[in-house]
């Protein structure tokens, strides 16, 4: 045998490169199998269904969520248990989406507090708006997402808010992109209507949700303009405790509210 020649190993436990690839492709697919599950899930799925899902055994699909959680594309609630999509989706403005959330919920807790309804920090997240930090009503009935959930743009008082301080050609590219869904009977599902309600938003200051939403449901929302972040903060109650004649006195304790978050600049907004 030439002293080059290597010798032929019998027994080894090597996979073959086709195996090893087809390996991957599965933990791939198993990845996006959970992630898609998270982010069609509102309140949170439980780590069974995510090894249902999956079709992994629990153990497995646990230190699947463990590594995910760890890069912040999954969030656990330490009180249900459940698992929600994670801020790591929002790439590098995760960080200033954590100073902008940190800023923000004394002031959405103090709100709260004052008006004992839900209050919402919102963000513009692709064409939807996810829910940045939420604030819910100590009230036994509330009007209330989760935080990480998705909205639309065109039906909610936040996306109104922040599609109204858009470019109208970017507003018309994202309602293009993904439709203007009827949820209720009074949601907005022309583009030209919709351009002239953002109109509407910014002569008055703040925007609102009458039951275009939800069917119970009424929303007002004024942007947060001292950032960068397409960003806007609401209250949102059951409609039979939020009559249309308390809306503007809402709206402008928000519009107070809004200013006093950005009288400090943020620290992505301070000179370099």
């Amino acid at each position: 045998m030439s002293p080059l020649a290597s010798p032929t190993r019998t027994g080894s436990t090597a996979k073959p490169e086709d195996e090893t690839r087809e390996y991957g492709v599965r933990a791939i697919e198993r990845v996006c199998a959970v992630l898609n599950l998270l982010q069609e899930s509102v309140d949170g799925v439980t780590l069974k269904e995510v090894a249902d899902a999956a079709e992994l055994p629990k153990s497995s699909a646990f230190r699947y969520l463990w590594t995910l959680e760890k890069h912040r594309y999954v969030e656990r609630d330490l009180d249900s248990g459940l698992f929600r999509i994670g801020l790591g989706f929002l790439g590098m403005q995760s960080r200033h989406l954590e100073v902008l959330r940190e800023r923000v919920r004394p002031s959405l807790e103090r709100l709260r507090d004052t008006l004992d309804e839900t209050t919402n920090l919102g963000v513009l997240d692709g064409h939807h708006v996810i829910y940045l930090e939420i604030i819910e009503s100590r009230r036994s009935v509330r009007l209330a997402a989760s935080r990480g959930s998705h909205d639309a743009l065109h039906s909610t008082a936040l996306g109104k808010a922040i599609a109204a301080h858009l470019p109208e050609s970017r507003v018309r590219e994202l309602l293009e992109q993904v439709g203007m869904p009827r949820r209720t009977a009074d949601t907005i599902t022309d583009v030209d209507d919709y351009i002239a309600e953002l109109a509407k938003v910014r002569r008055l200051g703040y925007a609102v949700d009458n039951r275009e939403n939800e069917p119970d449901g009424r929303c007002v929302a004024v942007p947060i303009l001292g950032t960068r972040l397409p960003a806007a903060i609401s209250v949102s109650a059951p409609e039979a405790r939020f009559p249309m004649r308390d809306v503007e006195k809402t709206a402008q304790t928000l519009i107070e509210v809004a200013e006093q978050i950005t009288l400090t600049p943020l620290p992505m907004d301070e000179p370099q």
